[in-house]
């Protein structure tokens, strides 16, 4: 029996066992959307793995048909006090403490992965998909010009591919994802928990203080995030549109530039 970790939302159930900190969201009347503590719980999440030294990995899945499918658009969050929703801003968001997290981070992607669940992809180390998983970058339909995808998907997946995915914002499948080097592992749904495990044995078996230094190593080498056009984009006439359009069921009808 593990240790259960408190991430401060009731949509996350987290626990400590045998060094890996397990965190599965849980909120499948919105498709496993985020709302703003469960951002902030993913983050608290990596700062608990950071800070533990008994703790070699953190693993992330959803619940359902649904591993993530981005933010929460309806405003329908959980009012959690203790989060400072006007200063933090973007920073709430647990995106760069993925990368930063000198822990391995795991996604075990069980289902539907799209907006902010196709970031955390792109900003973890390793990903065990299943086959029955799709993924779609409908961050443009919502006018949200989003760095985290600037800045990590073309490095990911090559400029082409990340300009069409962005640009045309169409589903595509677990075996597309791993074609083009989205994600790490796809593997049949019934067998997805035994590769997620055989992965964690295989990575528990190398060197730490390596694991460490390398993850820092290859990080240093991706380009910087332009948070500012993100905040600008967030707080502009189109994004506005774009998430009213979202909750009203319309296409946008996108202001003139």
């Amino acid at each position: 029996m593990g240790e259960n970790v408190d991430l401060d939302s009731r949509y996350l159930h987290a626990e400590k066992d045998g060094g890996v900190l397990r965190v599965r969201i849980d909120r499948l009347e919105r498709r496993n959307a985020l709302t703003i503590e469960m951002y902030h719980g993913i983050k608290k999440a990596c700062v608990v793995a950071e800070r533990d030294p008994d703790v070699d990995l953190v693993v992330i899945t959803g619940t359902g048909d649904y591993f993530c499918v981005g933010g929460e658009m309806g405003d329908q969050h959980e009012g959690g006090a203790q989060i400072d929703r006007f200063t933090d801003s973007i920073d709430l968001t647990p995106f760069v403490q993925l990368e930063r997290c000198p822990k391995l981070v795991l996604l075990r992607i069980n289902g539907m992965c799209q907006g902010g669940g196709l970031v955390m992809t792109i900003m973890s180390d390793v990903s065990i998909v299943s086959d029955r998983a799709r993924f779609r970058v409908p961050e443009l339909l919502r006018g949200v010009a989003d760095c985290y995808l600037g800045g990590r998907l073309a490095p990911r997946i090559g400029i082409a591919r990340a300009k069409y995915l962005l640009y045309t914002a169409q589903y595509f499948s677990a075996q597309e994802a791993l074609d083009m080097g989205l994600v790490s592992r796809v593997v049949p749904h019934d067998q997805l928990d035994e590769a997620v495990d055989e992965t964690i044995g295989w990575i528990r078996k190398t060197g730490p203080a390596a694991r460490r230094a390398l993850k820092r190593d290859l990080n240093r080498q991706l380009p910087p995030l332009d948070t500012g056009m993100f905040q600008d984009s967030l707080s502009g006439a189109e994004c506005r549109e774009g998430f009213t359009a979202f909750v009203q069921k319309r296409p946008a009808e996108w202001p003139k530039i």
